[in-house]
This record gives structure tokens, C-alpha cells and sequence, in this order.
């Protein structure tokens, strides 16, 4: 089975495609009126409703295969109402495009359907040698063939509404130029830098200047101190419940023997062979022919068994192995037909075997070697075994004891010390806890989930529990806050020294502005008067950590004709650099790889093209979205807040 799944990557990713395509596919869109009735619509496509619960269903289909992709992610990034509005959007267009194969009569006949599954070579993994479909294969998938026929046609059909648009976008030559032009051009530069920090001894700035950047409510994030919650939390894993078991010697040698085998090394054994080829399916003279002639070569091979290898090489009628003088090299149990394998592991090392007969014929065997079969003794894997069971054990018990913990911190929400009774549970507190972790926070409250139950409405006003979040795999907390701080702003005395560095970096960055551009209209004037740093090239395609991105920027927007040209950048608070393009260079050939790149920019005009045929359909099926996810996430945590 993984055989296959690894020569058939391609193809599992297109049958898994057809099992993630919406539901909405077995229904039709006729259907949806009578199975959704009664049901908050979110959104409308031709008057055809999609429902709340099919959004929630589609939203949890996706967390799950991003679970399902990567196992270590936090799944709480996906379901955010950002993420959910995506789904809601990918929902409509899929109605839409569906809506628009039916009315424009795009369904794909039963004939096409079986010519492209007969024709297509994606499909020849899930073709029988008579071309009927594999039916085992899909079942393995949880599809049946009448379900994997519907979702195919259904794909089939949907893809038709936007192909021939993509297929035939084609962008003008002249705008293609200008889109690259504006990447790939390169421009040789000359720049001076007036940078802030060298005017920073110019400015002197007074406590009322300080006072009234202080007093800017735009600048008042600046100077806030974060909210802060003290909290007290337990928690349960594996690990710590693995600590405390321990496993009986019986018991790990009752394993041992259970589980022989696995401490074994396999046997293997070296052989060569002569084979005189006989189909089994031949007739019986030629096989007794075939078998006399191994006959004879037997009687030869012991006479003089050390030339059985140059027997093998004249005589033998297996091609893979006649050069090597009929070697086969190591092998184990069940990689050769039986009768062949009976016989080489009935051998000792240096003997021969007699006329062996299998369904390619006759075989002549001589045992070369053997190795393996060795049994790893007791003590050399007691220590492995015992960390097995103890891992089994606390696998068991970490069920059992979740399913208690989840219960105990809900059912008992006003205190931690009742689960941490029951379970044996350490009740630890931390301080300086905040809604965003930092980027070297560890532990628990590096997840967002934990923190989101910690810092909501329930948990904050009211001092209750959170639910227990896995925080990692068989990792379970519930936290509770103690003592919480808001965020506020801090005192302006408190502050007054971030205020003034602050101050004085614009007041500079202000100052190099200033001089910057007056000597950007100077030197437009007198050329000459210039100082300048040695000329660069620059572009789009390749920036540089030397080069800001705003004179890169500013250099190719500026008119280049006639050169020289100038122009200005203001860098912020870095200051300001005055930048004289000498000249306008061709693309460089190494970045810009001309077939290529026309390539890319059709390809993306097509995406535009069927985009904005997209949005006439929507305009045309005239779609409606009245689902907002930030709402439906206010209501959901209301409603969280209230079962409490």
C-alpha cells in the first residue's frame, strides 16, 4: 500500500481533491431550497441560500486538513474571523461557478466522462487491465465509484466555466513591456546620504515639545503599558504521569517472550542457482525435457562443486543472475517463490540442493551463506521494553485522567485546587502574563488558545477557570487569573527620557530633510557641486541590504530622460538621500530571463481576465453575502460566556 501511495502521488492528490469538494455537489443546487429550509442563510447565489451550517461545516473541514498537514501547528490560527470569512468566499465561488456550468450547459456526458477516465494517463493507477475502476482503492478512500464518477464530473464541468478564459487571456505586448520594465529595468544611481543621527547635536528640543508629543493621542500606543495578568494554572501530560509509573520485571519478560520476534534479526541467506526455464503453463514433454537437461547439470555440479559458478554462467537461463554465476545475493524469507525458498533454507552453507522445481521451471540451488537469526538478549533490551510499557500504561492513564481534568476545571471553575486534589497536580502561578506572548516566551503560554480563554470576558470579570486547552501533544492546562492590570498609559515623568530620544530623532531626521532637499534643488542647478557616493546599478529584481528600498524606489520612478535626472527620498526617520540617475540600463539577462517572464505576466493576466469574469458572474447570479464572521464570533463567545 505505501508502494503505491508513493508512485501515485500525483493521483491521490486529485482524489483528494474530489473528496474535499464541497457537499453542495451531491445535492445540486436545485436540491439545497427543501434540505436547507429553516436554516440562517449567510449568503445568496441565484437566489439559492448557503446556509450557516454549511459554512461551519466547510470552515471545520479546512482546520481539520490543515491539522491533518501539519500536526504541530495550532489550529486557533485558522479559525480566526478572517479565516472564516475565506471559507465563506470560497463557498460562494464555488456556488457560482457551479451555478454558472448549469445554466450555461457545461455538464460533462456520461460518454466524455468514461472517454477522459479511459484516455487520461492520472488515472491508470485506478484503471483495471479491462478499464473498469478499481473499486477496492476508493473504498480505502471512504468513496464509493458512483460518488467518485459524480465529484469527477462535477470538476470536470465547474473547470470548463473558467478554462476558456485563462486559455485564451493574452495580455498586449506593449502593457507586458511596461509591467516588466517596471521590475526588471536597471538604473546606475549616484547617492548622498544625509542621515538623522548626524544632526541629532542640532536640535535641542524643549519640555513643552516633549509634553505635547507625550499629549498626541496619535502617539499614545507608544507609551502604553501592556495589559498584564497574574495567574495560577495546572496542568497535566504525559510525560509527568509517565515519571511515576513503574513496570514489574515478570511482566517485562512476560513481553520479551511475548514478542519474540521483535528482538530478533531476520535470517537471510546468500545462494546461487542454475535455472533451466519451463513455464508451467508448457507442455509436459517440454518440461520433462527442461528437467532432465537440470538433470544432467546437477550430476556436473557435483562432481565438481567449485565450478558451480562457471556452470551458472554457461548454463543457467536466468538472466538477471547467470553473469554473477547464478549469485542472488542475501535473502530473506517471502522474497522468493516457495518451493525455491524451502529448498535455500534447508541448506547448510557449501551445499547443494536436488532438482528444485517452481513455476519458472527448474532450479539447481547451492548455499552460499547465512546470516541473522541471532536473538538480542534480555538485558540488552530491558530497558527499551520497560520504557514501552510504562509508555502503554501512561498512555491509558493520561485518557482517563484527561477526561477528569477537562471535567473538574469546568464543573468546578472557581478554584484550580480541586483538580489538582483529585490528580496529584501542582498548582503553579507566574506573573507579568500577557494577551500577545513574546518571542521568547516557553511553556503553556506560548498559545494563543490558552491565552484567548485566559484573556476573555468570563475569565477576566469573573475569575473562573479556563477550559482545559492542549497546549502540545498529550499536554492539557487550565489557567485562572488572579490579579489583572489593564493596559493604561504610563506617566509622563515615567516616560520622559523614550520621549525625548523620540523627539530628537524626528527633530533630526526633520533637519536632514530639510538640508537634503535644499541641496537636492542646488545641485540641479550646479551639477558640479555634487558630492556623491561611487555610482551603483539597481533594480527591482535585485535588492540590496545596502541600498534602501525607498531610493531603489524613488530612483526608478523618477523620469530618466533626458539623463542625468534627479529626485529625493525621504528615508524617514534615517533622513534623506538625493539620488542622481546617470543612466537607464537593459535588463539584466541573468534575472530576467525574457521567455520567461512573458510567461509569468500571461499568467497572470489570465488570472485576471478569469477573475474579473468571475465577479460579472457574481454580478449576473446576483450574490448576496450577508455573513460576517467578527459577528459570528462575537456571538459565539457570548453565548460561550453565558452557558457558564
Amino acid at each position: 500500500m505505501f508502494d503505491f501511495v508513493r508512485k501515485h502521488t500525483r493521483l491521490l492528490q486529485f482524489v483528494l481533491v474530489l473528496l474535499i469538494f464541497p457537499s453542495f455537489v451531491f445535492f445540486g443546487i436545485q436540491g439545497y431550497s427543501s434540505f436547507n429550509e429553516g436554516r440562517q442563510s449567510v449568503a445568496k447565489v441565484a437566489g439559492q441560500e448557503v446556509t450557516q451550517a454549511e459554512w461551519d461545516a466547510a470552515h471545520r473541514s479546512q482546520v481539520e486538513r490543515a491539522r491533518a498537514q501539519m500536526p504541530g501547528i495550532d489550529a486557533k490560527l485558522f479559525d480566526t474571523p478572517e479565516m472564516r470569512q475565506r471559507t465563506l468566499e470560497g463557498l460562494v465561488q464555488e456556488r457560482v461557478i457551479l451555478t454558472a456550468a448549469n445554466k450555461l450547459n457545461l455538464a460533462t456526458t456520461d460518454e466524455r466522462l468514461q472517454r477522459l477516465f479511459a484516455s487520461t494517463p492520472e488515472f491508470a493507477a485506478l484503471r483495471n487491465p479491462d478499464g473498469s475502476l478499481k473499486k477496492e482503492f476508493l473504498a480505502a478512500q471512504g468513496m464509493t465509484s458512483e460518488q467518485f464518477a459524480e465529484r469527477l464530473r462535477q470538476n470536470m464541468s465547474t473547470r470548463q466555466v473558467l478554462l476558456g478564459i485563462e486559455g485564451s487571456a493574452m495580455g498586449p505586448a506593449t502593457a507586458a513591456d511596461l509591467a516588466l520594465d517596471s521590475l526588471f529595468q536597471q538604473r546606475e544611481i549616484q547617492v548622498a546620504r544625509f542621515d538623522a543621527k548626524t544632526y541629532a547635536a542640532k536640535v535641542n528640543p524643549t519640555d513643552a515639545d516633549l509634553q505635547a508629543y507625550y499629549n498626541d493621542a496619535a502617539h499614545a500606543a507608544q507609551f502604553q503599558a501592556p495589559e498584564q495578568a497574574s495567574v495560577e494554572y495546572v496542568q497535566l501530560d504525559l510525560d509527568a504521569i509517565k515519571s511515576g509509573i513503574t513496570v514489574a520485571e515478570a511482566d517485562v519478560r512476560k513481553f520479551y517472550a511475548d514478542n519474540e520476534k521483535r528482538y530478533s534479526t531476520p535470517e537471510e541467506r546468500r545462494a546461487s542457482h542454475i535455472l533451466i526455464k519451463a513455464d508451467k503453463s508448457a507442455p509436459a514433454a517440454d518440461r520433462e525435457k527442461a528437467k532432465a537437461r537440470a538433470q544432467e547439470l546437477l550430476a556436473e555440479a557435483r562432481k565438481s562443486p567449485a565450478g558451480f559458478a562457471e556452470l551458472a554462467k554457461k548454463n543457467s537461463q536466468d538472466p538477471g543472475s547467470a553473469a554473477r554465476g547464478g549469485d542472488l545475493d542475501f535473502f530473506g524469507r517471502g522474497a522468493m517463490v516457495k518451493p525455491f525458498e524451502d529448498a535455500a533454507f534447508s541448506l547448510k552453507p557449501g551445499e547443494l540442493s536436488g532438482v528444485v522445481e517452481s513455476d519458472f521451471g527448474f532450479h539447481i540451488i547451492k548455499l552460499a551463506a547465512v546470516r541473522g537469526g541471532e536473538k538480542r538478549p534480555f538485558e540488552a533490551v530491558k530497558a527499551e521494553i520497560e520504557n514501552e510499557l510504562r509508555q502503554q500504561k501512561a498512555q491509558q492513564q493520561y485518557t482517563e485522567a484527561a477526561e477528569v481534568f477537562t471535567n473538574t476545571v469546568y464543573e468546578q471553575a472557581d478554584s484550580l485546587k480541586p483538580v489538582a486534589d483529585k490528580l496529584k497536580l501542582q498548582v503553579r502561578t507566574l506573573q507579568n502574563v500577557t494577551r500577545t506572548p513574546g518571542p521568547d516566551t516557553k511553556g503553556p503560554f506560548a498559545n494563543s488558545k490558552l491565552l484567548d480563554a485566559l484573556f476573555g470576558t468570563d475569565s477576566l470579570r469573573n475569575k473562573r477557570n479556563t477550559e482545559a486547552v492542549e497546549v502540545g501533544p498529550n499536554q492539557l492546562v487550565s489557567a485562572r487569573v488572579t490579579q489583572h492590570s489593564p493596559a493604561r498609559k504610563l506617566p509622563f515623568e515615567e516616560v520622559k527620557a523614550k520621549v525625548r530620544d523620540t523627539v530628537v530623532a524626528k527633530q533630526a531626521a526633520a533637519l536632514a530633510r530639510k538640508e537634503g532637499e535644499a541641496q537636492l534643488e542646488a545641485w540641479k542647478k550646479d551639477a558640479a557641486a555634487a558630492t556623491l557616493q561611487p555610482a551603483v546599478v539597481v533594480s527591482r529584481a535585485k535588492p540590496t541590504a545596502e541600498m534602501p528600498r525607498a531610493v531603489v524606489e524613488a530612483a526608478l520612478k523618477a523620469p530618466a530622460d533626458p539623463a542625468p535626472a534627479w529626485a529625493g527620498a525621504d528615508l524617514g526617520d534615517q533622513g534623506y538621500a538625493v539620488i542622481r540617475i546617470n543612466k537607464v540600463l537593459p535588463r539584466d539577462p541573468a534575472v530576467a530571463d525574457a521567455a520567461r517572464s512573458q510567461a509569468q505576466y500571461a499568467q497572470a493576466w489570465a488570472a485576471a481576465e478569469a477573475q474579473a469574469y468571475y465577479t460579472a458572474l457574481k454580478d449576473r447570479y446576483k450574490v448576496q453575502v450577508t455573513g460576517n464572521a467578527k459577528a459570528a464570533g462575537t456571538a459565539e463567545d457570548v453565548a460561550s460566556g453565558a452557558s457558564r
